[in-house]
């Protein structure tokens, strides 16, 4: 997909979704930073972070009153909410795209390492490698954002979200996603990123984030 065909996707689950450009900035470049770690090649880093920024598409098509809403969900509109990885993968078809790296990450990204994830209840080694990093990625930057149910995090929300993500070791999450994530957490590469978890701070569209615009981010960030 071109990036101006994947702006156009993003700006329209931001709107959907009431999310901000800051969480696909961030849940992009965690992406990136995640498969390089694991010495992935530029072209699957390119699809990496195409998935991770289309990985909700499916959220175009949840009711608003159901995905805007402030409250808890009741069964059956977590039901519906549920149906967003299979209508997210429907949509790519519709529009041609044909890369399995983001249909992998679109339509497993919310399966679990026990079996017990959605919508497929595949499990282990069944969930393709990429959707097993996003599920920590999309789970760490859940326990670390301002959401419609939670107008307020706390400074150590980072910290907490590392000791949730360690303890769905073997339950919810892929042992070497994890143990990967949270070396580059203790180790200071992802402060570059956690810079956006102020939402007020401005991003970049997915359409700037060529390698030149990464690589002068994570420099200015870096630890000294």
């Amino acid at each position: 997909m071109s990036p101006e065909q994947i702006q156009k996707l993003v700006a329209e689950i931001e709107k959907k979704d009431l999310s901000t450009a800051a969480h696909t900035w961030r849940v992009v470049l965690y992406t990136r930073a995640l498969l390089e770690s694991f010495g992935v090649d530029r072209d699957w880093i390119a699809l990496g972070t195409q998935a991770a920024a289309l990985h909700d598409i499916g959220k175009i098509d949840i009711p608003d009153r159901i995905l805007q809403k402030p409250g808890k969900l009741t069964d059956e509109e977590f039901e519906i909410i549920k149906l967003h990885p299979v209508t997210g993968f429907a949509r790519m078809i519709t529009l041609n795209v044909s890369e399995e790296p983001i249909h992998n990450v679109v339509r497993f990204h919310h399966e679990r390492w026990d079996g017990l994830g959605y919508p497929f209840q595949i499990k282990g080694e069944e969930i393709p490698i990429g959707a097993r990093l996003f599920s920590v990625i999309d789970s760490f930057d859940a326990m670390t954002s301002v959401r419609p149910y939670r107008s307020e995090i706390g400074d150590d929300a980072a910290q907490r979200a590392i000791v949730e993500l360690q303890a769905g070791i073997g339950t919810r999450y892929w042992a070497e996603g994890v143990e990967a994530f949270t070396e580059l957490f203790q180790t200071g590469q992802l402060d570059y990123i956690l810079h956006y978890f102020n939402d007020d701070v401005p991003v970049p569209s997915f359409m700037a984030a060529r390698e030149e615009e990464f690589e002068a981010i994570r420099n200015h960030y870096k630890p000294k």
